[in-house]
């Protein structure tokens, strides 16, 4: 019996009574990945937001793209839909290049997208918003029952008919995920996809992820939750300053360990000294009940809660539950029936706005970043003047202090390592952890007495956290007392 012949490699062999010869199975060559970015550069102006990137996703993979805020993560998985251009390197599909000079083509392909900052228009209804997205010319009653059936069967139910600026901000999370998913993509990348999603709902979404690999689809999967990361992912690629700087498994990776190649560093850990005695009541709420502000709204109820000098009280719920309207009564942006519903200090608010409110020493930083706790357009400093100039004397006489408002910004910059290209660049321009850690910080700088603060740690990587906890911990031991 003769050997197999050179360069052939053995797969088995057949045998009809004794063996008389091998009957040779041509090489089963590895599959070509996916997708693969191969040096991938991308420039703006003199940041290097990504320094000769390689990633490769293979089919049916769950792959983690994990960094700090401002790692290149954003940047590089917006190459890959085609939302920028690289300035060197190449993207390669099914193992031949190809060129992404839009999302049209993007998806052509078979990529899909959800991105960390929502992409809907606000007047319209989940329906309409899904039919933009697509690129045929279904009509939007047939998108609606698709949507519903589809929504239903994933375990992120929708209104089609709601109009999206109704919804909550997992709501409308939900919308981004599902008007991917109808694009059946053969990789679908997820920017930060459950920062927003209750545990049930991220469960749910796992599932769906979980049968997306089992049809030999892959997903690209960008998430500060690192055990989540640990649960459903076999492959990371990690970035630092726009360079890789790991591959591995995260499987036998603890979340700490993935922690430190992110940073580079160890995570610390908050530190919370005990007070001894909680000071007097600073904010209180005494039988607020509010109607639903509109048909999708929620309604609140005799809400009642104290809140004393060196205490933090959570606020836990699921999306959807009141969490929206009650943070818009604390504010001052929806005014409760009498003033005496909502104390701060000892002093009657319920009828003030919120400048008002922030003369008495109380700060606010919403849930939503881009577009509610800044204008996406505006500078930093104007952001900064916008939400400040009640309380943080940038205008005098009349007159702006754009000094002030600019050294505002750097401060800010500084203690809260808020990573960024120019000294006051536009909101929109910098990464979502970042201007998370611009928002929490423009209101914690002011030490105030009264803080109301949804999702802090929204969308930030595991060293954003905490510095921001730490520093809401810290705001117990720095907040002055009550103002006359």
């Amino acid at each position: 019996m003769s050997a197999p012949p050179n360069g052939v490699r053995l797969a088995t062999c057949y045998a009809t009574g004794p063996i008389t010869g091998w009957t040779p199975v041509p090489d089963m060559a590895e599959p070509a990945p996916l997708i693969e970015a191969s040096g991938l550069v991308k420039r703006f102006g003199t940041l290097v937001a990504n320094d000769h990137v390689d990633l490769v996703v293979q089919p049916g993979e769950v792959h983690a793209l994990l960094g700090e805020n401002g790692a290149g993560k954003s940047t590089l998985v917006k190459m890959l839909y085609g939302l920028l251009q690289p300035n060197g390197g190449r993207i390669l599909w099914n193992g031949e290049a190809v060129s992404l000079p839009n999302p049209k083509a993007a998806r052509a392909l078979g990529i899909g997208m959800v991105f960390q900052h929502f992409s809907l228009f606000d007047a319209m209804t989940v329906a309409e918003n899904v039919a933009l997205a697509l690129d045929d010319d279904e009509p939007v009653p047939t998108i609606a029952a698709r949507l519903e059936e589809v929504s239903r069967a994933y375990g992120l139910p929708l209104d089609p008919s709601a109009e999206a600026w109704r919804l909550s901000v997992g709501e409308r999370q939900r919308i981004e995920i599902v008007r991917c998913l109808m694009q059946d993509p053969k990789l679908l990348i997820l920017d930060e996809p459950t920062s927003v999603l209750t545990p049930q709902e991220a469960e749910g979404l796992f599932e769906t992820l979980r049968r997306i690999r089992a049809e030999g689809r892959a997903v690209l999967y960008i998430s500060h939750k690192l055990e989540e990361v640990r649960s459903i992912c076999e492959a990371a690629t990690i970035l630092r300053h726009g360079k890789v700087v790991a591959r591995t498994d995260p499987r036998t990776e603890s979340a700490a360990r993935l922690a430190a190649l992110m940073v580079g560093a160890e995570i610390a850990h908050v530190r919370h000294e005990a007070i001894e005695a909680t000071g007097p009541v600073r904010l209180s709420v005494a039988g607020l009940s509010l109607p639903a502000p509109s048909t999708h709204g929620t309604a609140l109820k005799n809400i009642r809660l104290d809140v004393r000098g060196g205490e933090i009280l959570g606020i836990a719920g699921v999306a959807g539950n009141g969490q929206d309207e009650l943070f818009s009564a604390l504010s001052g942006e929806q005014l409760a029936p009498r003033a005496d519903l909502i104390v701060i200090d000892g002093v009657a608010v319920g009828r003030d706005d919120i400048n008002q409110r922030r003369r008495r020493g109380a700060a606010f930083v919403p849930e939503e970043r881009l577009g509610h706790a800044t204008a996406p357009r505006f500078t930093l400093s104007e952001n900064a003047l916008v939400a400040g100039h009640a309380a943080n004397g940038f205008v005098r006489g009349g007159f702006i202090d754009k000094a002030k408002t600019l050294g505002w910004v750097d401060a800010v910059t500084k203690a809260f390592d808020v990573r960024k290209g120019p000294r006051d660049p536009e909101a929109k321009a910098l990464s979502g952890g970042n201007l998370q850690k611009f928002v929490v910080g423009r209101e914690l700088l002011r030490t105030p007495g009264v803080l109301v603060v949804a999702q802090p740690t929204w969308g930030v990587d595991a060293g954003a956290a905490s510095l921001i906890r730490q520093a809401l911990v810290c705001l117990l031991y720095t907040s002055p007392s009550p103002r006359d």
